[in-house]
């Protein structure tokens, strides 16, 4: 459990210098102050909570957990699309097989939404871990029943519906899962490590995504089209079995995180405790600037990610004629080059600030996604390669400051709603639909250009977004206490607290 002292400063330990007042980022100092006047005192050892490591470690890691075994059924997905709707779909052409395939994929992006009104005011009121070790375990059965449904051959149109059905179970608990996962993580980070420590939950997304597509790519190589027709594609789903049973033991071990259980402890307990509909009608009407910020940044995240992940293997071996095997290595190498980088952008968003890293990335989506479509077009090896890790590198930047990013734009009390409604909106709209759509478009126009605007258009959103983002880097969350990693840090908060405060004072008295 989170660490709460008393009043008294922490004894003994390594003496730190506290960090001058003048170097503290211009968003903390106006967050402190704000704080401090509103306490009209320097803060003390009970207001700043202090996080254990080994919790921590533990919080990140079953998170992270989670959102590999998610992202390991989607890179499955997406590289078996056109087996999928050769199994599911056979009597359509090979054109309508992959948008059918993709119009499932989509399909579980309809019920997010409901998903996330179901388990985010739910989250705000029993709490984070009930919902997240339910959350996965609906993850591993929807997964596992897709390498079960007989093939079309076999039972008819019944096994479409079934795999439509089995792909709605995993868009409902997903609906609750990413939510609730980047409100965990941020809610047990130190407020000074939350770029860092929320990427590892992103790290997890791109690691499972990585493995399922490098499973499909190492049976593709070994199995023959028929044998991978008949029985191969089932096997990455079934393992997804075993692997939620591990991530739901691990959350089960969770404690809640400090933020939840203090504003259960504080003046929140009402507002937390209220009813679904009153809590969403609230959320709405008195969050709306900040629920369109969230969908605004998960718009260029998710477009970029889904463009990356589930429609490029798919537009090089039905578009551009490729092999599969050299379509799923090129996006493979930049999965891995994603999960390399993701951390360091992390970190990077901690120093620099959050805002810097989206506004660049969005400027430089909009100048390089042509430049990147024409070089994954063209002959050859490396053109190809050097393409997609552009790409791939722009998403690494919008998916590392992310689960730091959303969950600060909320207070603690309606964070895990909010989150769930802003956050699934989006990506049902905008994120999940991008192969569909793309496809589409490419089918319609004959310009394979097409995915490469779409993605400009994403990077204007994300521009426009990042204009009205409020900078959270090192800023303590609404609604909760600063938050720091050791004792030694919080001696050193109480002191420069206390400069602050009394330069507050004297600034006051001398008006």
């Amino acid at each position: 459990m989170a660490e709460t002292t008393s009043d008294k400063i922490p004894g003994p330990g390594p003496v730190k210098h506290p960090t001058p007042v003048a170097e503290l980022p211009r968003q903390v100092r106006d967050e402190l102050g704000r704080r401090l006047r509103r306490n009209r005192r320097a803060f003390r050892a009970d207001d700043v909570q202090v996080v254990e490591r080994p919790l921590l470690r533990r919080a990140v890691g079953a998170s992270a957990l989670g959102n590999c075994m998610e992202w390991f059924d989607f890179g499955v997905y997406s590289y078996l699309a056109a087996t999928i709707g050769k199994v599911f779909f056979p009597g359509a052409s090979p054109g309508a097989q992959v948008i059918s395939s993709f119009a499932t994929f989509a399909a579980a992006f309809v019920v997010r939404p409901l998903g996330g009104l179901v388990f985010g005011p739910l989250g705000d009121r029993v709490g984070r871990q009930k919902v997240l070790a339910t959350t996965m375990i609906m993850m591993a059965l929807g997964t596992f029943a897709i390498g079960l449904i007989p093939s079309y051959a076999t039972i008819g149109i019944a096994a479409p519906i079934l795999l439509l059905l089995a792909r709605m179970v995993q868009g409902f608990s997903t609906g609750g899962e990413y939510g609730g996962a980047t409100t965990f993580v941020a809610e047990y980070s130190p407020d000074r490590r939350r770029g860092f420590l929320s990427s590892w939950l992103d790290f997890g997304t791109f690691v499972g995504y990585a493995l399922g597509s490098a499973l499909v790519t190492v049976l593709n190589l070994l199995l023959t089209d028929t044998q991978m027709l008949t029985w191969g594609w089932r096997l990455p789903f079934l393992i997804a079995g075993p692997l939620g049973v591990i991530g739901l033991y691990m959350r089960l071990k969770l404690e809640e995180s400090p933020a939840f259980q203090q504003q259960l402890d504080e003046h929140e307990r009402e507002l937390a405790q209220e009813s679904a509909g009153g809590e969403l009608k609230g959320i709405v009407t008195r969050h709306w600037r900040p629920l369109l910020i969230c969908m605004g940044l998960v718009l260029l995240y998710n477009v970029t990610n889904y463009m990356v992940t589930g429609f490029l293997p798919t537009y090089q071996t039905e578009t551009l004629h490729r092999s599969s095997g050299s379509a799923d290595l090129q996006v493979l190498v930049g999965m891995v080059w994603i999960v390399v980088l993701i951390t360091f952008i992390g970190r990077l968003s901690d120093r620099i600030g959050r805002r810097p890293v989206y506004g660049v990335s969005a400027a430089a989506m909009i100048l390089l996604a042509v430049p990147s479509f024409q070089l994954i077009k063209a002959d050859g090896t490396w053109p190809p390669v050097l393409g997609v890790l552009i790409l791939s590198t722009l998403l690494a930047c919008f998916a590392a400051p992310s689960a730091a990013t959303l969950p600060a734009l909320f207070p603690t009390a309606v964070r895990y709603a909010a989150m769930g409604i802003g956050f699934n909106i989006a990506v049902a709209a905008f994120g999940g639909t991008t192969p569909l759509v793309t496809e589409a478009l490419v089918n319609v126009t004959g310009d394979d250009l097409m995915p490469a605007y779409y993605l400009m258009l994403a990077g204007a959103i994300g521009l426009v977004t990042v204009r009205f983002l409020p900078e959270s880097a090192q800023v303590p969350l609404n609604g909760s206490r600063p938050m720091v990693g050791s004792r030694a840090e919080q001696r050193e908060l109480i002191t420069t607290s206390k400069e602050l405060y009394a330069a507050s004072v004297r600034k006051t008295s001398v008006r």
